[in-house]
């Protein structure tokens, strides 16, 4: 029964996904209409102007994503969770993970690959490779009846270990790429390797992610460590083995800064949380 109960939660959230999709491209094909008339009119388009609020939100969305936010941030501000909700359920988080890998693909297009086999590729694994999306949207989005609360690391280490995270198909279409080109894949994730280690690992081959070098989990020589030295401190090991670094793929800023981070780094959106 709990089965049967978990499918009909993703079927209902993907019928909301593809709900406000359908939603997202008649509100597109309106205001084109719109603009057009005004055009015809003419109107100049600048004159449609954007509500204050929304603005806002994406103003700070855009300061998150540039990781301009002093002292960084650890949840949503309440007075935005309905627009975060529209973002991530509504077809343009979607579109902004597809463009990022599209540079990501183009960027493979300049690489020419040696043949010692060492040419390697870092790629993240939570809200990277699989996604929690199903897990912040029942918190909303780290704000319950429009309180945002703290980062729940009980809560979210009990949905990791349901091992029902979702691929992300962008992120997984570039990973069977990478594999095919011949890169050397590190999967690189803060999961703790003694509670999250097999789960994981099996998450990620029913998702799709077969034929990667190493998953690389946190050990109990990395707790306390904050993620950028931890983070660096693994890339460090797989350097001093001889691999060349061509690409690093994250979330979070934290997965691509620090020492040893590649050639290229490439940010994904995420406006849910932020990993200091």
């Amino acid at each position: 029964m709990k089965k049967s109960f978990g499918l009909n939660i993703a079927a209902l959230f993907r019928a909301v996904f593809l709900a406000m999709r359908w939603l997202r491209e008649v509100v597109a094909a309106a205001v084109f209409l719109a603009v057009s008339a005004m055009a015809a009119a003419g109107k100049p388009p600048h004159t449609v102007a954007v509500p204050e609020e929304v603005g806002y939100w994406l103003s700070w969305r855009m300061a998150v994503e540039a990781n301009n936010m002093a002292g960084g941030w650890r949840t949503v501000p309440k007075e935005w969770l309905n627009y975060i909700e529209r973002y991530m359920l509504g077809g343009q988080y979607d579109r902004d993970m597809e463009f990022v890998v599209d540079q990501v693909l183009r960027y493979l297009e300049e690489i020419v690959l040696s043949d010692d086999g060492m040419d390697g590729w870092i790629l993240d694994v939570d809200d990277t490779c699989i996604s929690n999306l199903f897990y912040y949207a029942g918190k909303r989005f780290g704000g319950r009846f429009h309180r945002c609360d703290p980062y729940d690391s009980k809560g979210f280490k009990a949905w990791a270990l349901k091992g029902g995270c979702p691929s992300i198909s962008a992120v997984l279409g570039l990973f069977k790429t990478l594999v095919q080109k011949g890169f050397k894949v590190f999967l690189l994730t803060g999961r703790d390797e003694e509670t999250l280690g097999k789960v994981t690992v099996d998450n990620l081959h029913n998702q799709g992610f077969i034929g990667y070098e190493r998953l690389l989990l946190r050990k109990a020589e990395h707790k306390g460590q904050g993620a950028i030295l931890y983070k660096t401190k693994r890339r460090k090991e797989l350097v001093e083995e001889g691999y060349r670094i061509w690409g690093n793929v994250g979330d979070q800023w934290t997965d691509l800064q620090g020492e040893y981070k590649g050639n290229r780094t490439f940010k994904l959106p995420n406006p849910m949380y932020f990993v200091p």
